[in-house]
């Protein structure tokens, strides 16, 4: 056993910077980098290929995962269930499929991007093919900026020669320097092929905070008109959302050619979740763990989360997003 580890380890050290560029970014937080590319290194010597045995949509698993796994998300869950899906059945398309999740944290905007790389890659997230960048953590320095474009546009590039079917992941936009995310606007055009290759069948998803505000101001005005939370529709919320991300200072799509240019698919808002929600997503949560759902020790874990406004205590700051640490405390109490 200890000859098999050693024997990959040097085949790791030799090859390592021949396939570093193309699997894993480039950036000064070395011990994260280096922890990525094992990983992805260790799905290339167990033969995952960009073959249909490694990457097959599976539709129905992602209607299935989107209506019953993410919690009072009832716009996304429709606009990423027929985006992805026609774009994975499209058999030619024009451009890379562009999607951009906004809302508060915790409300599922990460947890979407798991469901959807599961459904297409056999390894999910793991997946040597799926790429997840952290604004802060891959582009912590501004005086860089300029390297991190040129070796981002490399990355992207040498990825997509690798594999076609590429799912790339950009965490924490609005925390992205502006300017840096518009390096790959070529990679997102209708150009058939770019110094010979095509990025027509990739997959690119942001993520942000930014725009939050008007997601919320949306959700509170239907509830204070009583009116169903599951009436608000896309168009209620898509062009004044596209719009404050364009001219959100804090936002890595400042004033951004990709929105510019019309080449963001979908802006998606995430609303913000209610007491009810938090507690479905306690219930979900006892049940992955394996535990019998019990809804006084959700309802009491609850009723702990703090709510805004502060008149109403209507939404979830955090979302659920603490709600794996909190049970823990209550669990522990019965």
């Amino acid at each position: 056993m200890r000859a098999t580890y050693k024997t990959f380890f040097v085949f790791y050290v030799l090859i390592s910077n021949v396939f570093v560029n193309a699997f894993e970014p480039f950036s000064t937080t070395f011990v994260v980098g280096l922890a990525a590319v094992w990983r992805k290194l260790y799905n290339y010597v167990h033969n995952e290929s960009c073959q249909s045995k490694w990457i097959a949509f599976n539709s129905t698993g992602l209607e299935v995962a989107l209506d019953q796994k993410l919690i009072g998300q009832h716009v996304a869950s429709r606009v990423i269930q027929k985006a992805v899906t026609g774009f994975m059945n499209d058999k030619n398309p024009k451009k890379p499929l562009v999607l951009s999740l906004h809302g508060c944290s915790g409300t599922g905007k990460n947890f979407v991007t798991q469901l959807i790389a599961e459904n297409i890659y056999k390894e999910g997230m793991a997946s040597s093919f799926v790429h997840h960048f952290e604004s802060q953590v891959h582009f912590p320095h501004p005086s860089q900026i300029e390297n991190y474009k040129s070796q981002l546009q490399q990355w992207v590039k040498g990825n997509v020669t690798n594999c076609p079917r590429s799912m790339f992941i950009f965490d924490e936009m609005d925390k992205m320097h502006p300017g840096l995310i518009d390096c790959i606007k070529p990679y997102l055009e209708y150009y058939e092929y770019l110094d010979r290759v095509s990025y027509r069948q990739a997959i690119f998803i942001f993520l942000s905070n930014a725009g939050r505000q008007d997601i919320t101001q949306v959700a509170l005005d239907f509830w204070k008109a009583g009116r169903d939370r599951e009436e608000i529709q896309l168009h209620d919320l898509e062009p004044a959302l596209s719009l404050s991300v364009f001219n959100n200072k804090n936002s890595g799509l400042w004033h951004s050619s990709l929105i510019e240019k019309n080449l963001v698919d979908f802006f998606i808002p995430f609303l913000p979740l209610e007491y009810r929600h938090v507690l479905l997503c306690g219930m979900a949560e006892m049940s992955a763990k394996g535990l019998e759902p019990d809804q006084d020790v959700v309802d009491k874990m609850a009723r702990e989360f703090v709510f805004f406004p502060k008149g109403e205590k209507i939404f979830s700051i955090q979302g659920c997003k603490t709600i794996n640490a909190r049970l823990f405390l209550h669990i522990g109490r019965v």
